[in-house]
């Protein structure tokens, strides 16, 4: 048995003995599990909650009695995202961004009911999930079990005993690594094998589940290699431990909280009132379509009745009322996505610049890397949104086609007592229209996305690695 191994096995024998070490590791690891059980459970509740809501939203939209078509644009109905299928594992913005929409003619609605603005200010801080243990707590668990790990030997004296054993400065950095890797392994086990059992009760693609565990197996391998480097450059145990904690204050809990500060500043957001006021600011200018004297609907006009080779609009063989709904919601619809891709570069500006703070602290990185992967990053979202918003685009315009085809221009315009009768359509209609569906992204796609971040672990463990290698090389050595 060489001397690497039997100083590995000597400083694991240390931690057994230790009773605080020994409580500290069962304690982390029945947080993992109980953080596995409850995620799952939550996920479970939400999945069943929202597909509920949802199949009823559908039911009540096609249950409606014969309607004008326009009504029903804006009765609107309602969808609601479905959770990623790693979601239990990270569900990254979605407590934050909402989950469901309200879908109308002439608006633009957002997401709402995030489960941020419905629960306590706990949720703000953190939720109990596994990817939350293995970013925050796990780190701190290694860092008071391996502080002193090298500087302990340095005080005590029995640094230089062991060298003259014949035990080289590499021996006894790669035992001290070894010994704090297997308690990392420990730690990490039990989340991944709940991933693992997550993925297979969700269906999960195994490219993204892979990419999350190298990238927290990396994290917790740069983790392991710092804290040796400190313990093996500093000649205190207690020196090691204090800038030890101090890192982990700084890179997990600063930084990742004052990152979306800065971004903020750096790009300020318009926020929903400003932007309605806007819109509604633009729409008085783009025209009126009630308006016969309104530019741009006076030259739609003249080229419908030119298309269908006639002077008046009663003489359409469609409804005008119907086309001119069409042309009013293709463009309401062509502003509404100006505005939504200015606030989508504003929002992509902001993400870069918390990933430009995310090369000083790896926890930036880490958590981009597991909200990609798992599907729950702000990617994610905004596909959500566009999905919706296109569909949304799609059932108005529909509705004003059925209007254009199925009701006359002569009873859309008729006041008299029966015209309400004449205006509506059969109540079949509303069944014929096609039901939301989210198109989740496939396992490359959320892989492709989490990579920027395995790379950025990847870089500082490489950093780490050689940084540690020099250290090594002047162990013992008088300071």
């Amino acid at each position: 048995m060489n001397a690497a191994t039997l100083i590995a096995l000597d400083e694991l024998r240390l931690m057994r003995r230790n009773r605080v070490a020994v409580i500290a590791c069962v304690l982390l690891v029945l947080l993992t599990l109980v953080a596995v059980a409850s995620s799952w459970a939550h996920q479970r509740e939400i999945e069943d909650l929202r597909a509920r809501h949802q199949h009823e939203a559908e039911q009540a939209f096609d249950a409606q009695p014969d309607r004008h078509p326009h009504r029903m644009v804006h009765y609107g109905t309602f969808i609601f995202r479905p959770l990623s299928a790693l979601a239990a594992f990270d569900p990254g913005v979605d407590a934050f961004t909402g989950n469901s929409m309200f879908l109308e003619g002439h608006r633009q609605n957002t997401a709402n009911f995030g489960d941020v603005n419905q629960s306590s200010l706990l949720v703000r801080f953190g939720q109990l999930t596994p990817a939350f243990v293995l970013q925050t707590v796990a780190p701190l668990l290694l860092i008071f079990l391996g502080y002193g790990a090298v500087a302990r030997e340095t005080e005590r004296g029995t640094l230089r005993v062991l060298m003259m054993q014949g035990a080289t400065r590499g021996a006894i950095v790669r035992g001290k690594l070894r010994a704090l890797g297997t308690v990392a392994l420990l730690v990490v086990l039990p989340a991944i094998l709940g991933l693992v059992a997550l993925a297979g009760t969700s269906g999960a693609a195994s490219l993204p589940m892979a990419v999350i565990v190298l990238g927290y197996a990396a994290w917790l391998l740069l983790w392991v290699t710092a804290i040796v480097l400190v313990s093996t450059l500093v000649g205190r145990s207690r020196d090691a431990l204090l800038a030890l904690v101090a890192i982990w204050a700084v890179s997990v809990v600063l930084l990742p909280r004052v990152a979306p500060d800065i971004a903020s500043a750096a790009v300020p957001l318009q926020n929903r009132l400003q932007t309605e006021v806007a819109i509604a600011r633009d729409l008085r200018r783009l025209g009126d379509a009630h308006s016969p004297d309104d530019p741009h609907f006076a030259a739609f006009k003249r080229s419908v009745l030119r298309l269908y080779g006639v002077t008046r609009v009663e003489d359409l063989p469609v409804n005008y009322k119907g086309l001119l709904a069409v042309e009013g919601e293709k463009v309401t619809s062509a502003l509404f996505e100006r505005y939504s891709g200015e606030s989508y570069a504003a929002q992509g500006s902001q993400n870069a610049i918390v990933g430009m703070v995310g090369a000083i602290s790896p926890a930036i990185a880490l958590r981009s890397l597991s909200m990609a992967a798992a599907g729950t990053d702000f990617a994610a979202h905004r596909s959500f949104l566009e999905q919706a918003e296109a569909y949304r685009y799609d059932l108005v315009q529909r509705l004003n086609r059925l209007q254009a085809d199925g009701v006359t221009y002569a009873n859309d315009t008729a006041s008299d007592a029966d015209a309400d009768r004449r205006k509506r359509i059969a109540a079949g209609n509303w069944e014929k229209m096609p039901d939301f569906t989210y198109r989740a992204p496939d396992g490359a796609t959320l892989a492709g996305r989490a990579l920027p971040g395995l790379v950025v672990i990847a870089g500082w463990l490489m950093l780490a690695g050689a940084l540690l290698a020099f250290a090594t090389c002047r162990l013992g050595e008088r300071r």
